[in-house]
């Protein structure tokens, strides 16, 4: 297990490195430059702030100076907040987005592994159908189309939920940015739930448990549970990764002061450190976490671990 973990470490350096090269490479071709709202600085005062920043310089150079201070941690000086550093800019915002998207895991994990399970126990039922039904429209509608919806019923006509950050400073206003995270993952874990607990629990030791006189509940609970959740563990990655991006929307939309709202604001402003910066986190944070998974579903899938 060692082997295979030192071995996923190595095999993402290269998926970072080029991560990089590409992110730099088009940030630099985008149209426009960070100091483009100061034009009407004299020239001089423009050649001495592009040299500050070695702006001058050519791009194999500019990239080599960069690659140079992220070995060492430092992802470089933001061009807009002058007074700050990409490096505390994300470890000033990234908590909140860290908090938002755990609280709709968490919540996407509780509800769709519950109506995933309830559907498999009742398969073709009219509560299967729902469920099935319910997950096919979490999955078509984009959070972009869902945030204004819950906005609009939940905040302006029912008023029960604040429509944006700054409405209170109740812990009310994370239900619906969470929610509108929450419910893609929701549809999509309740799928893989619902058809993996149906495989197992078409299998011969399930079979024996329940000739054991056991119940349903404890069947579940106790033998077809921990199985049937590998193919929702292998999925854990590629859903960390859709809340991590969908988090830049809903930020912006809810007007949630995270680093998704950085993100947006730099790639407006042509902030090439922080946009940068925020690029490299998410993709480090990215492979790491699918790294964790990978470990942990070693752990639950003996089998991985004898390969």
């Amino acid at each position: 297990m060692l082997r295979y973990t030192l071995l996923r470490l190595l095999g993402a350096i290269p998926t970072l490195l080029l991560v990089i090269v590409l992110a730099f490479l088009m940030v630099h071709a985008a149209p426009g430059g960070p100091f483009d709202a100061e034009r009407a600085l004299p020239a001089d005062v423009e050649a001495n702030i592009a040299r500050a920043y070695h702006l001058d310089e050519p791009l194999p150079q500019q990239f080599l100076r960069y690659l140079s201070g992220l070995l060492q941690g430092d992802l470089g000086p933001s061009f807009r907040y002058r007074d700050y550093t990409v490096n505390e800019l994300i470890g000033a915002a990234f908590p909140l987005s860290l908090k938002l998207g755990a609280m709709a895991m968490a919540l996407a994990l509780v509800l769709g592994v519950s109506a995933g399970t309830a559907a498999a126990l009742r398969q073709n039922s009219t509560l299967d159908r729902v469920v099935m039904a319910f997950a096919m429209t979490g999955i078509s509608i984009p959070v972009f189309v869902v945030a204004p919806i819950l906005v609009l019923f939940l905040a302006v006509k029912l008023q029960w939920l604040p429509a944006g950050w700054s409405s209170t400073t109740s812990a009310s206003r994370l239900v619906l940015p969470v929610i509108t995270l929450a419910l893609p993952q929701i549809a999509y874990i309740a799928r893989l739930t619902r058809a993996s607990m149906i495989d197992v629990l078409s299998r011969d030791f399930i079979r024996t448990a329940r000739a054991q006189g056991l119940g349903t509940m404890t069947v579940v609970r106790l033998h077809a549970l921990k199985p049937a959740m590998l193919p929702v563990l292998s999925y854990m990655g590629p859903a960390i990764a859709a809340i991590l991006t969908g988090s830049v929307v809903v930020e912006e939309i809810f007007g949630i002061p995270g680093l998704g709202q950085f993100f947006v604001r730099a790639a407006g402003n042509r902030d090439y450190t922080l946009v940068l910066g925020i690029v490299v986190f998410y993709a480090t944070l990215i492979v790491l976490l699918n790294l964790v998974v990978d470990i942990l579903y070693g752990v639950i899938d003996p089998r991985v671990r004898q390969r």
